[in-house]
């Protein structure tokens, strides 16, 4: 970074048409440190006028409780400050787990190639030389606003894709690839705290014949009602998953027998109870469910998520094979067997 020419900080900026063209956009956050009252008054008041919005902080121990409480987008901070200074302060904000990535300016009197590089070693962005024009000061800061926003929006996106990676296009629920990641993730977590697993392996009934007496669109209308409807029944923690056309596959944590049959009995009636509106007419439907159960003990067992499925699954087929739209339970005594 070059040496600016100093200049002493007068108010009157935010009047000008460059000003309010840099800076009329979305206010950004941004937390003032500096130990001096006088210079950290005057430069949240710049900020202020200039449409951001600026916290103080008199340390860079205030500074990072504000960051805790505050998902700020830039740090502006003195590089001289008594205990913790500013070189410190970069050091321990790169270090913190925050939700969002912070801009860090240095506002020093320090300019040498040795501190730029100093600086920049212990994670600051950029550099502002004290009493660098106003113009200069906040359009570095437009720079961090910037990066910071595009952060941010790239942030979102990866979240947004990985989301729809697990994510059942059509009906909203969890997908088969979600299922398979974090049911074994639930084994583990209901073996370490001693308590009981449940699936659900529910299949709608005929739903060819759904397809092909509605239509195909009709049919998917019926599917994210079905999903909608279990939603309404499942309790908190408790999740849903569609594995394939018509088939879903509910989990339940922390849940024995009872609490596993009276679920799935809940979703066979709220299926039952009222036909499921579409574009093509209400279609009566109905769902067929197959339950398992492991207690802690079984759990523990590598195979165990297999071994549930393989249960839940036969106990679908049985009540299907009984005339279906109703329950039938498995208990996983061993390895790879139930008990109905």
């Amino acid at each position: 970074m070059q040496s600016l020419r100093l200049e002493p900080m007068v108010s009157g900026l935010d009047s000008t048409a460059t000003h309010r063209r840099l800076f009329a956009s979305t206010a950004c956050e941004v937390v003032v440190v500096d130990d001096d009252d006088d210079v950290r008054a005057h430069l949240v008041e710049l900020l202020e006028t200039s449409g951001y919005r600026a916290r103080p902080a008199a340390s860079g121990d205030e500074a990072l409780r504000v960051l805790d409480q505050h998902p700020c987008s830039i740090v502006l901070c003195d590089w001289e400050m008594p205990g913790m200074d500013g070189l410190a302060l970069c050091r321990s904000i790169r270090e913190r787990q925050l939700t969002n990535y912070v801009y860090v300016v240095l506002l020093t009197v320090r300019a040498s190639h040795d501190d730029v590089l100093l600086g920049l070693n212990a994670g600051a962005d950029d550099f502002v030389v004290k009493g660098t024009p106003h113009a200069e000061l906040l359009a570095r800061l437009s720079v961090g606003r910037r990066i910071a926003g595009l952060e941010g929006s790239l942030r979102k996106a990866i979240e947004e894709s990985r989301r729809l990676a697990m994510t059942d296009g059509l009906t909203g629920a969890r997908n088969r690839r979600y299922l398979m990641t974090h049911l074994e993730r639930e084994r583990l977590r209901c073996a370490g705290l001693g308590a009981s697993l449940s699936l659900l392996m529910c299949d709608l009934d005929h739903f060819k014949g759904v397809n092909d007496d509605f239509g195909h669109a009709a049919g998917d209308e019926v599917l994210r009602g079905f999903v909608n409807r279990v939603g309404n029944v499942l309790r908190q923690g408790d999740w849903i998953a569609r594995t394939g056309g018509e088939e879903f596959v509910v989990v339940l944590p922390h849940a024995g027998l009872d609490i596993a049959e009276s679920v799935a009995q809940r979703i066979c009636g709220a299926v039952r109870a009222d036909p499921i509106a579409s574009s093509a007419g209400e279609v009566d439907v109905t769902v067929s469910i197959g339950v398992t159960v492991a207690n802690p003990v079984h759990l523990e067992s590598l195979r165990a998520v297999d071994d549930m499925l393989r249960a839940a699954d036969r106990c679908l087929y049985a009540s299907k094979r009984n005339g279906r739209d109703q329950v039938t339970v498995g208990v996983v005594d061993t390895v790879g067997g139930s008990a109905n």
